[in-house]
């Protein structure tokens, strides 16, 4: 029994990919942890870091850019800073400090970060306020 390659099918199959491909570049700038503890980093590496920016470490934990210095960045750690290593990579999310806010959040019970510890799943809302922010 002879296996038989249809070329045709094979060059429409490929042809068809390629008229679907997106083209899409993007640029993200990684930095280094090169010194961490006691819920302090210090991060290389991200010379767009805003102030007060949102940083992501390993883990989904987050850190706040407080002290941008030519030399690095100090961070707070808002979660799990004990796992945090030297080394560990660190991106720019282009937020800063935010929160969920809204009706949704009626009853809720959160952690600073907006993430909910009630064990009533994830919290459904669109709108995040910054934490700093002039009251109404």
């Amino acid at each position: 029994m002879a296996l038989k390659i249809d070329s045709n099918k094979i060059t429409s199959l490929i042809n068809d990919g390629l008229k679907a491909y997106e083209k899409e570049a993007s640029i993200e700038e990684i930095g280094k942890v090169m010194m961490a503890g006691d819920g302090i980093a210090i991060v290389s590496g991200l010379s767009k870091a805003m102030a007060g920016e949102m940083l992501q470490f390993p883990g989904g934990v987050y850190g706040v850019a407080l002290n941008l210095d030519k030399n690095g960045i100090g961070a707070i750690i808002m979660g799990e800073y004990t796992k945090i290593q030297e080394g560990d990579p660190v991106k720019c999310t282009g937020r800063i400090l935010e929160v969920p806010v809204g009706e949704e959040l009626i009853g809720r019970v959160i952690d600073p970060l907006g993430k909910p510890l009630d064990n009533k799943g994830p919290i459904k809302t669109k709108t995040y306020r910054p934490v700093e922010f002039m009251a109404p």
